[in-house]
């Protein structure tokens, strides 16, 4: 049996199980506490991060790496759309910059060199390209759903949630579409399962 360590609300974890589940490989989910890391994720995975999965001996233990190994197992809707080249850049945009944003714009008060709303701005430009490439689609590279999709959900959720209010007045109307569709998916709302 295939063993992934998660933590429910971090999007790393998220994105992993979300293509788990898509891809239908049998897995454990164990939940961990960050602040009691089990011996037995420890002894595999001495980073101590999560998302670490053992695929029956074979010890995967970044997020991406998860995805693209469910995805070879199965993936019945392309979301690696044949390959596309597009997929990692906009991966790469979200995981090197866009995160970094993210994190000074939720947690403002250890960043005290720029006010909050200087990093939120940050953080939305790339929230606009995202917009704009929603333009005339239901999602950021194709028609269907792709990895690059489910690879970004978690993060623009955590930013939208930082301050709803803000996120909801903003232009950008089919981002804000996208994200909802998402969380109403059974998806998402079955990988949040307490």
């Amino acid at each position: 049996m295939n063993t992934l360590y998660s933590f429910r609300r971090c999007p790393y974890a998220m994105r992993a199980r979300m293509a788990l589940r898509y891809s239908g490989v049998p897995v454990e989910i164990v939940e961990v506490s960050l602040k009691a890391k089990p011996a037995e994720m420890l002894a595999i995975s001495p980073k101590g991060t999560v998302p670490v999965l053992d695929a029956q001996g074979r010890v995967i233990d970044e997020s991406l790496e998860i995805m693209r190994w469910a995805l070879a197992q199965h993936d019945p809707d392309d979301w690696l759309l044949g390959g596309d080249s597009r997929i990692a850049g906009l991966i790469e945009a979200n995981d090197q910059g866009f995160k970094v944003h993210l994190n000074r714009y939720k947690y403002a008060e250890r960043y005290p060199e720029q006010p909050m709303e200087v990093y939120r701005a940050e953080g939305a430009l790339f929230l606009q390209r995202l917009d704009g490439l929603l333009e005339g689609r239901d999602y950021l590279l194709s028609d269907h759903l792709s990895l690059a999709d489910v690879a970004l959900l978690p993060f623009v959720r955590q930013f939208a949630h930082v301050d709803r209010e803000w996120f909801a007045q903003t232009p950008y109307v089919r981002l804000q579409a996208w994200l909802q569709g998402f969380l109403e998916s059974e998806l998402f709302t079955a990988i949040m399962k307490k």
